[in-house]
């Protein structure tokens, strides 16, 4: 089921979702969203973790293609350390 209502920005830019919007899509106090904007469309999506199992995925895949690449574990942990240190 779409939930659709209708809402305003105050004067601060805020913008409320209203309660059917909310109970609908679970969303709760504290929910971070990505916002989207162009032309008269401005989308919000909400930015949610990956679960454990989507990330072993990646994890898995990351290995992989490390792998493939002829990096070892000492290479990463080289890469992280430079990283780190131009910030």
């Amino acid at each position: 089921m779409q939930a659709v209502a209708t809402t305003r920005m105050s004067s601060k830019g805020q913008v409320v979702i209203p309660e059917k919007v909310r109970k609908s899509l679970a969303l709760e106090s504290g929910t971070q969203f990505i916002v989207l904007g162009e032309g008269d469309v401005v989308v919000l999506k909400t930015i949610s973790p990956p679960s454990a199992r989507e990330f072993d995925g990646v994890i898995r895949r990351a290995r992989r293609q490390a792998k493939a690449a002829g990096m070892a574990r000492g290479d990463v942990t080289a890469a992280v350390r430079e990283a780190r240190r131009v910030t």
